[in-house]
């Protein structure tokens, strides 16, 4: 292959993986609209969110079997048509359900489109640039989440929300031609093996049914909700199941026996805090700078974008240092040390934070994300043999998008509850025994009057004038809590590093699900 076509199918699986990723979080700023229009409630609108987390989630560890047996360029193809077909039917749907079935869909073409594009970019670059190509892929993997609430704020702003979903059909349509023409089989490739259907389908079972726990959880007040007590227990059943029937049979589905792995074991538990810190932070922000900042979508764009080009230098810089040989290990205690700095800063902030302090935060988000990108995934398989790898990378990929999840549903859980203390809390300061809170319902009453309204009346809207702030400082401190509770999961993991600290240096290794 001549350089300029290797070019072109790098752009292509990276745009392929970059749509991928805004997926994941670009209908979050559109379920209202969604709602509206289908005719749905919140609540059975987030479901479209839900599902797709559940397929990626499924689909991800199994994504080197699949490789294994139906190939690489037939796996990624039919993948990438289905991502795009799903999409169209997403746009085209006419109520919840049916929406939620392709979105079902669009997540398990979507599993192939982060994991094989990656090992596509690797296998591209030659051993000396493989520091441009994780900057490259770790770029990718970096913008994704981070600009999928703002594109789609844009897109439900300036048009329609089916177009969130449409916008993939062009983009989908040129890679498909473009690996049609120029994607082939690796080098080398690995024998076929029995199907696991069994493993398959308590896989299937187990993690769909612990996503919708982790996801619905909070919404449906946890365990007071039978569906949710069965769920987990049926969660809890086959995922124990699986784990003993994966040690068991000669060709799993998933090979925990990797797993035996102290670096695997160690990159998988940091993956997942990563992934909790990755995905919520980036819920937090965007939803943070437009309710209480009231920032629109194009200026909450503007506070991401620094972050995101500091994020491709320090990516460049982290690929180059690991093929010098410096452990892993080292460059995620830096990556972790950032991630705890930004949490510490937005715990700092008030109603009178300026944009510009929130952008300086998000950079040291975004620095710590590039920093922790590849070296986690290069600590994962640093102790695996070759044959082994594959299946390594793709169970690391799972634990970030199920931190992710479980993130999300602890951080939604926890601020809803402080937010209710917080509020207990202030209301319980507003009494005729506090000077201050007399002076200003006095202040506001006296405002309210001069504009015509009676006594009474005034009252009443000064009430409501203070119950509207209460409402928005308890907010605001919920968030603070918020972001302490992740820098919380930060500071907690790092002493794992102290475990893999001392491994034996050596260049970075990269892999893949099929590498």
């Amino acid at each position: 292959m001549n350089a300029f076509k290797r070019q072109i199918l790098i752009v292509t699986v990276i745009s392929a993986a970059i749509m991928e990723l805004i997926d994941i979080s670009i209908v979050n700023v559109a379920l209202s609209h969604m709602s509206g229009n289908l005719g749905s409630t919140l609540e059975d609108t987030s479901w479209v969110i839900t599902a797709y987390a559940i397929a990626n989630v499924i689909i991800i560890p199994m994504t080197s079997f699949l490789t294994t047996n139906l190939g690489r360029r037939k796996y990624y193809i039919g993948s990438v048509i289905l991502f795009v077909l799903c999409s169209l039917m997403c746009g085209n749907s006419t109520n919840i359900w049916e929406l939620v079935i392709f979105r079902f869909f669009q997540g398990l073409g979507g599993g192939a489109l982060l994991s094989v594009s990656a090992a596509v970019v690797y296998e591209l670059f030659p051993k000396e640039k493989q520091a441009t190509a994780s900057a490259l892929f770790g770029l990718g993997v970096f913008i994704g989440p981070t600009i999928g609430p703002t594109l789609g704020g844009y897109i439900t702003e300036f048009s329609s929300w089916p177009w969130i979903f449409y916008i993939n059909v062009p983009i989908g349509i040129l890679v498909t031609i473009s690996c049609i023409s120029l994607l082939t089989e690796p080098a080398i490739t690995h024998a076929k093996s029995k199907v696991d259907w069994l493993g398959i389908t308590l896989l299937a079972i187990g993690v769909g049914a612990m996503q919708i726990v982790l996801e619905r959880g909070q919404t449906e007040d946890w365990f007071e909700t039978r569906y949710i007590v069965v769920l987990t227990a049926v969660a809890a059943l086959t995922l124990t199941m699986f784990v003993f029937w994966e040690l068991r049979i000669k060709y799993p589905v998933v090979d925990l026996r990797v797993l035996k792995s102290k670096e695997l074991l160690i990159a998988a538990i940091l993956t997942f805090v990563t992934g909790v810190g990755m995905f919520t932070s980036i819920y937090l922000t965007p939803v943070l700078s437009q309710r209480l900042f009231l920032l629109s979508p194009s200026q909450t764009g503007v506070l991401l974008l620094p972050g995101s080009l500091v994020a491709l230098f320090v990516l460049i810089i982290s690929g180059k240092i690991l093929q010098r040989g410096v452990s892993p290990a080292v460059i995620v205690f830096v990556g972790f040390l950032c991630f705890i700095y930004f949490n510490w800063l937005m715990s700092r902030i008030s109603l009178e934070t300026s944009s510009a302090y929130i952008s300086i935060a998000l950079i040291f988000r975004a620095a710590g994300m590039a920093l922790l990108t590849v070296p986690l995934t290069t600590l994962a398989v640093s102790s695996l043999q070759p044959k082994d790898m594959p299946q390594g990378a793709a169970l690391n990929n799972m634990m970030r998008q199920l931190g992710g999840s479980f993130g999300i549903s602890i951080l939604n859980t926890y601020m809803s509850r402080r937010m209710a203390v917080h509020r207990t809390d202030l209301v319980s300061d507003i009494t005729d025994q506090n000077p201050v809170a007399v002076e200003r319902i006095s202040g506001l009453m006296k405002s309210f009057a001069q504009r015509g309204l009676g006594q009474q009346e005034s009252y009443v809207k000064a009430l409501k004038v203070i119950d509207n702030t209460i409402q928005k400082h308890s907010l605001l401190l919920s968030y603070i809590d918020g972001y302490l509770l992740i820098g919380l999961f930060f500071v907690l993991a790092i002493p794992l590093l102290m475990l893999v600290a001392q491994r034996q240096k050596g260049p970075v290794v990269i892999v893949s699900a099929d590498h």
